[in-house]
């Protein structure tokens, strides 16, 4: 280990986010041997690297001290939860990711422009994007309100810039030409979407407050999700990953005490 620190210093590290990666994937190894923990951890230090827990599907990313702060969230800080509940990005060429380009392009073949446009509507991700036109508070929004998903949206966009940073999943229209999107050819990783983690996640919000239009607020975020494949800028594999770290996101959230307190105080604001 004192070679690798040696060898990949800090500098290195700041410029080759792929080398980055790969670090992290000799240290998940050594992780796991409890004989290398001590000498890991020191290395670790010397880097100005956290090591997270190994987790099962998810590459435990090292996290540079100075950009520790990108994984904090509001109410969460992103870098140390356990998100095994979001499987691992399908590899280059498997079956999933195959399916993946079958589902892309057979919608692209009979989405209509009707569709695209709905699409078009949700370039920006936020509670007024997803639901402010069936939202169960007054309108205009309560100041209130738009505090307290301001909060969970930022919990929401660490969490899923973390796993885009492990995971490096090109969107699908750079990986395959076939693709060719009805909306902007927007820059940035795709795995896992961030719409569809923060959609979902606030739907599940919506739910608790008002159990009786569940089912509303859930078919407002799967069609959020769904409305990034359709205008080809995510995989459908993106789309379900994201739902599965809302999933996780808001498991954390209900713990959270702070959290439970600001939300708590929205009910009254309830039409």
């Amino acid at each position: 280990m004192a070679a690798i620190a040696a060898f990949y210093n800090l500098s290195m590290l700041k410029k080759a986010p792929l080398l980055r990666v790969l670090l992290s994937a000799v240290f998940s190894l050594l992780v796991l041997r409890p004989a290398a923990a001590q000498t890991l951890t020191q290395a670790a230090d010397q880097l100005g690297i956290q090591v997270l827990p190994a987790r099962a599907f998810v590459l435990p990313l090292p996290v540079l001290a100075e950009d520790k702060a990108a994984t904090a969230g509001h109410y969460l800080d992103i870098a140390s939860l356990d998100l095994r509940a979001v499987p691992a990005a399908p590899a280059d060429g498997s079956r999933e990711d195959k399916e993946d380009f079958r589902v892309l392009l057979d919608w692209q073949a009979r989405r209509t422009s009707a569709q695209c446009a709905a699409a078009r509507k949700e370039m920006e991700h936020n509670y007024e994007v997803f639901f402010g036109a069936i939202s169960p508070f007054a309108s205009p929004t309560p100041e209130q309100v738009k505090a307290f998903f301001k909060n969970v949206e930022k919990d929401s966009i660490a969490a899923h810039t973390y796993l885009k940073s492990a995971y490096q999943r090109q969107r699908p229209f750079v990986r395959d030409a076939r693709v060719q999107p009805c909306l902007p050819r927007v820059q940035g990783l795709s795995y896992p979407s961030g719409h569809s983690a923060m959609a979902r996640l606030e739907a599940l919000i919506l739910s608790d407050l008002v159990p009786s239009r569940r089912a509303e607020f859930m078919a407002r975020a799967d069609q959020a999700a769904l409305n990034r494949v359709i205008g080809g800028v995510h995989h459908p594999t993106d789309t379900s990953a994201g739902k599965a770290l809302a999933d996780a996101l808001y498991g954390y959230l209900k713990k959270d005490a702070a959290f439970a307190s600001d939300l708590r105080a929205l009910r009254p604001l309830l039409k």
